[in-house]
């Protein structure tokens, strides 16, 4: 009797511990800030639900330290795969923010020169009628248009950098170079084109001289939708009637520099914290990386090296910047008064800026003072 009782008592554990759910280990937290960890958790579990994104990743560093990182949701339907903080997602104009950083480290070693014309390092390039600068192109200031929208979706086959010059290169410009900001991708693709020549190395090369092996970012590279690339999430859209479906296959090495790359929430709140803390910049130009560009009419600029510039409620200056592109969008801002970073990253196409991550950061920040009856 004694025998099977003790029979009875181990297939009892043994039943219990395979039916157990396993533990999500996937979080990084620090116990200090838990409650509004969950509050974080709450608003960002709804946005996801009521706008039916497979999945996303979330990374917050307050004070220069990261407090809170995770991946939420799946990284692909089809194999029930989750998303973990590893996980590679596309960052549309993001992008941007790597390339900027690139450029800044080759003004500073000599490499590249600020005022110097397209053609002195591209002389193929049809001059136009008033001359375009480097700086111009970093600055979104060339007049050069936007992408169309067959570029947009354009499913090429081993378009590079250079070869995708052809598409807009004998366009004439919108606007003289320095009146006004007009953000384009074609800019950051031009500027990719001229850093390969000026360098001799692709940019892939470049991006890891300057950045992913140098500065260990293990989880950002390019994408390249006809190769395999580890932890890659799959990309997602809506279709007409707002079901979520596989998003269409589309091409994007040849607009690495803009909006190609992959990364993760958790090296979106490292980038700031090289743009802003780190001695990898030298102190003259991280003095003025958020410096607005003075254009026609002395107007300023709201874009400084790819940061857009804005005010919170108390006047205070704070920075951001999102990006959206097939299968992806991502966000982040920066409070530099509370030492707040936020980084945001989905895998589901999303056409137009939303708030949620300003509510994120509101849980973090400090409330109002109420009025005095």
């Amino acid at each position: 009797m004694k025998r099977v009782i003790q029979i009875f008592i181990l297939f009892f554990v043994v039943t219990t511990l395979t039916n157990c759910k396993k533990a999500n280990n996937d979080i990084l937290y620090d116990k200090k800030y838990i409650d509004e960890i969950k509050q974080v958790r709450e608003e960002l579990s709804f946005y996801m639900r009521t706008n039916f994104i497979p999945g996303a990743q979330i990374a917050i560093s307050k004070n220069g330290k990261l407090i809170y990182s995770e991946g939420i949701g799946l990284a692909s339907k089809d194999l029930n795969v989750k998303t973990t903080r590893d996980t590679k997602f596309r960052i549309g104009s993001l992008s941007e923010l790597y390339t900027t950083l690139i450029y800044l480290k080759m003004v500073e070693d000599g490499t590249l020169i600020p005022d110097s014309t397209i053609q002195h390092y591209l002389p193929d390039f049809p001059e136009k009628r008033l001359p375009v600068t480097v700086e111009n192109l970093k600055d979104h200031t060339s007049g050069i248009r936007e992408l169309s929208n067959r570029e947009r979706e354009w499913e090429a086959i081993n378009i590079t950098l250079q070869k995708g010059l052809e598409t807009f290169q004998d366009d004439e410009l919108m606007a003289p170079p320095g009146a006004m900001q007009k953000e384009s991708r074609l800019n950051f693709n031009l500027l990719g084109a001229v850093m390969e020549k000026a360098s001799g190395k692709n940019f892939r090369e470049l991006l890891e001289e300057y950045v992913t092996d140098t500065l260990h970012f293990e989880n950002t590279c390019p994408d390249n939708v006809y190769g395999t690339i580890e932890g890659r999430t799959n990309f997602y859209d809506h279709n007409i009637i707002s079901q979520v479906v596989n998003a269409l296959s589309i091409d994007l090495r040849w607009r690495a520099p803009s909006d190609g790359l992959l990364s993760t929430a958790e090296d979106l709140v490292k980038l700031t914290d090289i743009y802003m803390n780190s001695d990898y910049l030298s102190d003259s130009t991280r003095a003025h990386i958020f410096d607005p560009v003075l254009l026609a009419n002395d107007y300023k600029s709201q874009i400084a090296n790819g940061w857009l510039i804005m005010h919170d409620r108390r006047g205070n200056e704070f920075y951001g910047r999102d990006g959206f592109v097939r299968g992806g969008s991502s966000s982040i801002l920066i409070y530099p008064e509370e030492e707040l970073v936020i980084a945001l990253t989905s895998n589901l196409t999303q056409d137009r800026p939303n708030n949620t991550i300003f509510k994120l950061a509101d849980i973090f920040l400090p409330k109002p003072e109420e009025s005095e009856e």
